[in-house]
C-alpha cells in the first residue's frame, strides 16, 4: 500500500533540491533517513521532516510496518515564482526569480521486511539545570565589600612625589 506525503512551496530550487532527492529513491527508510541525517546541504533538514512525516502517516494512518517501508518514489516540482528585481548601473534592473518546490513522497511497503544497516539514536536529553540558590550572591557581596573597606597607607613616596602640589 503506497503512503504519500506531500511539502509544497518549499523556498529552495527545484534543481538544488532534486541533487539530494534523487539519491533517495529506492532506498529503505532507515537509509533514507541516515542519509539526510549525515547531509550538510541546507534542503536536507526539509525533506528529513517529509520524510518524517510521511513515515508517521504510514504508521497512524496505514499501520504499516516501519521496518518493511522504502522510498518508491521521490518528485520534485517547480512551485510559482516570486519575480524581483536587482538595481544595476545607469537605471537598470536585471530580474531575479525566487524559486519555490513542491516535493512528493511515496513510500511502499516491501514483501520482506529489511534490516536496517542504521540504528539512529535518538538525541541524548539534556538535564534542565536547577537554579543556584540566590544564597551565594549575597556572600560574593560581602567579599567585595570586604576588599574594597581595606584603607590604604600612603607610602613615604606618595606623598613626597604627588601630581598637584598641595
Amino acid at each position: 500500500m503506497k503512503q504519500i506525503a506531500k511539502l509544497k512551496y518549499l523556498h529552495m530550487a527545484p534543481r538544488k533540491v532534486r541533487l539530494i532527492a534523487d539519491t533517495l529513491k529506492g532506498l529503505p527508510i532507515s537509509e533514507a533517513e541516515a542519509q539526510l541525517l549525515t547531509r550538510s546541504q541546507r534542503v536536507a533538514g526539509p525533506l528529513l521532516k517529509l520524510l518524517r512525516s510521511a513515515i508517521a502517516n504510514a504508521k497512524n494512518n496505514a499501520k504499516l510496518d516501519s521496518n518493511k517501508l522504502f522510498v518508491e518514489s521521490i518528485r520534485v516540482d517547480q512551485g510559482p515564482m516570486l519575480k524581483r528585481i536587482l538595481p544595476r548601473a545607469q537605471g537598470r534592473t536585471t530580474p531575479i526569480q525566487k524559486k519555490m518546490s513542491h516535493i512528493t513522497v511515496v513510500l511502499e511497503e516491501a514483501a520482506a521486511p529489511t534490516t536496517p544497516r542504521f540504528t539512529i539514536a535518538p538525541p541524548p536529553k539534556k538535564e534542565k539545570k536547577t537554579k543556584k540558590s540566590a544564597v551565594k550572591k549575597p556572600a560574593l557581596r560581602e567579599k567585595k565589600e570586604e576588599i574594597t573597606k581595606k584603607p590604604e597607607k600612603a607610602g613615604f613616596f606618595k606623598r613626597l612625589f604627588r601630581r598637584k602640589s598641595v
